[in-house]
């Protein structure tokens, strides 16, 4: 394990890599704060003026005002508030990700339909050469 480890940081970009996730985390900060700032004021205002960040439930029953309150007792409390936003920021982050990721990375080529006689690995249909032995083939 520990070689196969080894390999990997040596054959990865393992820079680029730390690059990806610094920019990563600047992008989780500025999504949270878009939805705690931007997105969640609105719907709470909609769904009768719910502040989520504050929603939480009492385990202790001793039936605390705010969270804040609960912490500062140190009560134990479900915060489904704080979840309910954390949802919807990984959504947010999960799809800009996905639009970046899209973007630089090409779709993948068909599937190809045959294979190099001489070393039995996969050839595109429009190969005369196999990219993996260097063997003629005749075009499909």
């Amino acid at each position: 394990m520990w070689s196969e480890f080894r390999d990997f940081l040596v054959k990865a970009n393992v820079l680029a890599l730390a690059l990806a996730v610094v920019v990563g985390t600047a992008l989780a900060a500025v999504v949270t704060s878009l939805v705690n700032d931007v997105i969640m004021p609105p719907v709470g205002l909609l769904l009768g003026g719910a502040d989520f960040q504050g929603m939480f439930i009492d385990l202790s029953g001793r039936g605390y005002p705010t969270l804040a309150a609960a912490k500062e007792a140190g009560a134990p409390t479900l915060n489904y508030g704080t979840f309910i936003n954390t949802v919807i920021t990984f959504v947010i982050v999960a799809f800009v990700v996905f639009l970046i990721a899209r973007s630089f990375v090409r779709a993948e080529a068909p599937a190809p339909s045959r294979v190099c006689p001489r070393c039995a690995e996969p050839v595109a249909d429009a190969a005369t050469r196999c990219p993996h032995c260097t063997s003629d083939i005749a075009a499909a």
